[in-house]
């Protein structure tokens, strides 16, 4: 694809955060059109006297006006240039992941790799996708072909590319919502392998794409500090985090989940890895599950327990609802451990900030009556890079403590 002739002028606003690096153009910082622009198409952004500051997707449907890609003037928009933008990605993921961890990572991770909108996740011989913006979304026919080709070059074969396009966010982008395979086909189910545990991964019927891969190392990290204890797995899933603390050797866990499909997955996940007699499963909500040991005088039941929920909040108006969920999961699950007991707890909102996530652990901990010897901080594996001048690429939290 390449550049129209069409153009947009952008405010002092606008002009500073795209100077600084941030890759979004609002609506409202959009001063003038020219050339009428298609939705999808590539325009030119200049400032409020006519100094180029870069090129990106144009959608007039949506609150990001513009995404931009490109800051290079000489940048021409055609299948080498996309090529090369993912050879670049698969390069860098090749470059941080060891070769086991690279047969299933994120491969795309949006604005992080300037593919606006574009994630594409890699369990060993299927690409799952998910498609946010309509700029991407016009050019996908040819980006898919091609990233399987550079795979190829890698000694990859890409069966299948199975796309997850089901976000009410495209709608607001004008795109229709739906899954469905690009190329190729399967059941719906791949094995993959993680940090030497087996799992089935649904990645038709699954959360996002199918399996969250940005715990990986984070699900590592507990390993040894599992070893010889009871673990009290929450918000468990498909029984990542418990897995691997029965891995590394504790003495039982107990995996929770509100999901009943979720559990009977991590219990398959479990019989696979031989771990079946090493961990029990409850289904149940976990904040109802935290006050019922509570109140049954529960402390010293456990003395690891590992705290991974979903995003409670997914827009800057839930936040501070959002810390009260957060404070009071965290704030049960410290009174219900021994001293010396250990916690592992995270955040997997971009909105509930790294500051706002430890001023709520501290407010816990307080209530508690707990103090908090901080072992490890922790983010997202390096398959999801953080740009640091978009904070929306940084967004995982994740802190081990023992309570003294």
């Amino acid at each position: 694809m390449e550049r129209t002739l069409a153009s947009v002028h952008i405010t002092p606003k606008g002009e500073r955060a795209l100077r600084g690096g941030h890759p979004w153009v609002y609506d409202a910082e959009v001063t003038d059109i020219t050339g009428a622009p298609a939705d999808g198409d590539v325009v030119d952004i200049f400032t409020g006297k006519d100094r180029w500051l870069g090129a990106g997707f144009y959608n007039s449907r949506s609150k990001i006006r513009v995404r931009c890609f490109s800051r290079n003037a000489n940048d021409r928009f055609d299948e080498s240039f996309w090529r090369r933008a993912l050879a670049y990605a698969v390069d860098y993921r090749a470059a941080v992941l060891d070769a086991a961890d690279f047969r299933c990572c994120r491969l795309i991770f949006g604005e992080a790799d300037r593919f606006p909108g574009l994630t594409v996740d890699r369990f060993e011989d299927i690409l799952v996708t998910e498609t946010l913006s309509l700029g991407m979304e016009r050019i996908k026919p040819m980006l898919f072909p091609a990233l399987i080709d550079i795979l190829r070059e890698r000694g990859v074969a890409v069966r299948a590319v199975y796309e997850r396009n089901e976000s009410a966010l495209r709608e607001k982008e004008g795109m229709a919502r739906g899954k469905g395979f690009f190329c190729g086909e399967g059941d719906g189910h791949v094995e993959i392998c993680e940090n030497g545990i087996f799992y089935d991964v649904d990645y038709i019927s699954g959360q996002k794409t199918g399996f969250f891969l940005d715990q990986k190392f984070n699900r590592r990290a507990i390993r040894q500090i599992a070893s010889g204890r009871r673990v009290l797995d929450c918000f468990t899933h498909t029984g990542a985090f418990g897995l691997n603390a029965a891995a590394g050797g504790a003495k039982h866990v107990t995996s929770v989940d509100v999901s009943a499909d979720a559990l009977a997955q991590a219990g398959r996940n479990a019989v696979r890895n031989g771990l079946e007699g090493k961990i029990d499963f409850l289904c149940a909500d976990v904040f109802d599950l935290l006050t019922e040991l509570g109140g049954k005088g529960g402390r010293g039941q456990y003395d690891f327990i590992i705290l991974d929920p979903p995003a409670f909040t997914k827009s800057g108006a839930t936040v501070k609802s959002a810390f009260r969920g957060y404070k009071e999961i965290n704030r049960r699950a410290m009174q219900l451990l021994p001293r010396g007991g250990f916690l592992a707890t995270c955040s997997c909102s971009h909105f509930m900030t790294d500051a706002l996530f430890r001023d709520m652990l501290r407010q816990a901990a307080s209530d508690a009556a707990v103090d908090l010897r901080q072992i490890e901080a922790r983010q997202q594996g390096p398959d999801h890079p953080i740009l640091w001048n978009v904070p929306e690429t940084d967004y995982l939290k994740f802190y081990i403590f023992q309570v003294v």
